[in-house]
């Protein structure tokens, strides 16, 4: 079995929703030797972007999605262990949920993926978080990061109490936070006091990563 075939079988279980099979192409991906990063990124992640376009699409339904985020989660577990990481190294934490008054999942489920996969521990609050709650994590964890999602209009003004707290509790120095979801636009960052944006899971991924550089480890002491 070559790369392209199990990275392609990877995908296709989490688009089926068959975790059993997710488990057993990631094993075969270490077998094979193939980089976990990619099997994650080209692999299992792929197949979560098709459910969520589906799903934008209402060409699949919740049940489906959860199967595949299922599917998804079970791949991870075996991958996320032979992700490289440099000796010594400490994962940056991310904080990441669904604001308050938001019970959607996909998109910051997607989000926390792409954060795994690029080394980051990712403490995973849910959907619909209360506005304090996000604060109170990044301080029990010392966060590098707070990502907050939404994909309703409605809630956005949630990521802008979130923000405000985030200040009144004297961290806003100590990390990065992120906005994101269908709504949120690169002004509206900048408006509520967000330090980025991105389109899409990957893109976020990548900038948490670019914006933590200028952290300094000693910032929670």
């Amino acid at each position: 079995m070559e790369q392209n075939e199990v990275i392609s079988n990877l995908t296709d279980a989490v688009v089926n929703g068959k975790k059993d099979d997710a488990i057993a192409f990631a094993e075969k991906a270490l077998e094979l030797g193939i980089d976990p990063y990619l099997a994650v990124i080209e692999g299992l992640a792929k197949g979560m972007e098709i459910m969520g376009e589906k799903y934008d699409k209402k060409e699949a339904y919740m049940p489906q999605l959860m199967m595949a985020s299922n599917a998804m989660y079970g791949g991870m577990n075996i991958l996320t262990p032979h992700l490289k990481k440099e000796d010594g190294e400490k994962s940056a934490v991310v904080i990441i949920g669904s604001v308050e008054g938001d019970v959607h999942d996909i998109g910051k489920n997607l989000v926390k993926t792409m954060m795994t996969a690029n080394g980051f521990e990712a403490v995973d609050l849910g959907k619909d978080v209360e506005i304090n709650d996000f604060a109170q994590a990044a301080i029990d964890h010392q966060a590098d990061v707070i990502s907050l999602s939404t994909l309703m209009t409605s809630t956005m003004d949630n990521m802008e109490a979130t923000i405000k707290h985030i200040h009144d509790q004297g961290i806003r120095d100590k990390v990065k936070i992120l906005i994101g979801g269908a709504p949120v636009t690169q002004a509206f960052a900048d408006e509520v006091g967000a330090d980025g944006t991105a389109t899409d899971a990957m893109e976020a991924a990548k900038l948490a990563k670019e914006l933590i550089v200028g952290l300094t480890a000693d910032r929670w002491n």
